[in-house]
């Protein structure tokens, strides 16, 4: 840090000028081309231009920037946490990006549209826009200030609070719009537009605050060729819509994420069918599934969502989704006809009324009845299985009246015709014999 070492007064007053007039720099934030001359300048970020150490940047996009000594720009601009609030001079704007596609600008001070739109006009092969976490929600926009967008194809305003009517007022002005990103921007509501976008693809609006389902229907009316909506974490309370109108509203919907909404009814999963073209679903975290296993969770999700490939991030195969749907059937066979889902009787038309599977107790068994042979005597002793051969001697210790030290035992196996085993090994547990009830064990003194 620089500091002060003049003992003179008028020293130590100019000394604090110049850390006032730093300070004041810092409040206002920096251009877009100072922010770009200090990141990628030779020092920060060298290209190769002969032998020796350098990054090499080739520069790609219908044109190239100009060469310049002192800047050589990627294709894609990462600027965030810059502090830029303003753009600077245009001309080096137009002369240095070019060949830009790509603009990061989150996490910077940016809160005038009109200065944003300098640095986007100046861009003018931009397709991606990212102005996350910059404080937009007071800045006013005109379409003649949004025309400078009508580039972009995946634009991101998460964190930025900007007001629906922006929102709108963007989605006229730009006709290749494919992606938007609105997330945490602290919507209780969604404000339909006067016209529908007819471009927009996949819209991410997770971290708000859309619980009510009216809310979420002016969404599939103003994207009509929506094909991703993510809209996780919104505590979203239920589906409340009937099939005709939700078949209406997302004629293209392919892949919904309800990531921890509210969903605590088997009617709003049953809801999800009436999309025509739905095809992924994530649906973790929901109050509906607390009381399930995860086996049971995946099975009845995969049950009710016939036209579902891919649910949580997994492909169903066919082979799952036919044991799920088994299982579905199963799983409701002590319902009475009043609770029965309509998803149930889909079923049973497909694979009839099904059995309850048998229950097989795989455990491993714990204790066997054997005889027990020694010289000319046989007694009926009960032993547990996961004992050791050198236990199992103790035990019979006081049938055959003989020390363990003295003794040798053999297995005999009355379900074979093989001959006696010897239970050689001290420390091998008896159930990896295989003992069945019924089954001998003899015992020999040790050959002195």
């Amino acid at each position: 840090m620089w500091t002060c070492e003049a003992k003179s007064q008028s020293s130590c007053i100019k000394c604090v000028l110049w850390e006032s007039a730093m300070d004041s720099s810092e409040i206002e934030g920096r251009t877009f081309m100072q922010a770009i001359s200090e990141k990628y300048s030779p020092e920060n970020f060298p290209c190769r231009r002969g032998p020796g150490l350098g990054v090499v940047v080739v520069p790609s996009g219908p044109q190239g920037s100009p060469m310049k000594d002192r800047l050589n720009l990627p294709s894609v601009l990462v600027l965030n946490g810059c502090g830029i609030s303003h753009a600077g001079d245009q001309g080096e704007i137009a002369a240095f990006c070019a060949h830009v596609v790509e603009l990061d600008l989150s996490h910077n001070k940016l809160q005038d549209w009109h200065e944003i739109s300098k640095i986007v006009s100046n861009v003018p092969n931009l397709e991606f826009l990212n102005l996350s976490s910059n404080q937009l929600s007071d800045a006013a926009l005109d379409p003649d200030c949004a025309k400078a967008f009508s580039s972009i194809r995946r634009f991101v305003l998460n964190n930025t609070q900007v007001s629906w009517d922006t929102v709108h007022t963007f989605t006229q002005e730009m006709p290749e719009l494919e992606e938007l990103f609105l997330c945490l921007n602290e919507y209780t509501t969604v404000t339909l537009a006067a016209m529908p976008c007819p471009t927009l693809r996949l819209l991410h609006i997770t971290d708000n605050n859309l619980h009510e389902w009216n809310e979420v229907r002016k969404i599939g009316s103003m994207f009509p060729a929506l094909d991703t909506l993510v809209m996780a974490n919104n505590n979203l309370n239920s589906i409340q819509e009937s099939g005709e109108i939700l078949h209406r509203l997302f004629p293209n919907l392919r892949s919904i994420n309800l990531h921890n909404s509210g969903l605590n009814r088997w009617e709003d999963i049953e809801n999800l069918t009436f999309l025509p073209k739905l095809e992924e679903v994530r649906l973790q975290g929901i109050p509906l599934l607390q009381t399930y296993t995860s086996t049971e969770r995946r099975s009845l999700m995969i049950a009710q969502l016939p036209s579902v490939t891919s649910l949580n991030g997994s492909v169903v195969t066919d082979g799952e989704r036919e044991d799920a749907e088994r299982f579905f059937i199963r799983y409701h066979l002590d319902h009475s006809e009043e609770e029965l889902p309509h998803r149930y009787h889909c079923l049973v038309t497909k694979y009839g009324k099904l059995a309850p599977l048998a229950e097989i107790d795989l455990r491993p068994r714990c204790h066997a009845k054997v005889e027990v042979r020694f010289e000319d005597k046989v007694e009926q002793v009960s032993i547990r299985l996961d004992q050791t051969v050198a236990e199992l001697k103790k035990q019979l210790k006081t049938v055959v009246q003989l020390p363990t030290n003295n003794m040798r035992l053999y297995y005999i196996d009355k379900g074979t015709a093989y001959g006696p085993d010897e239970l050689k090994y001290s420390a091998r547990a008896l159930h990896s014999y295989s003992i069945q009830d019924g089954d001998e064990i003899l015992v020999v003194p040790k050959s002195k």
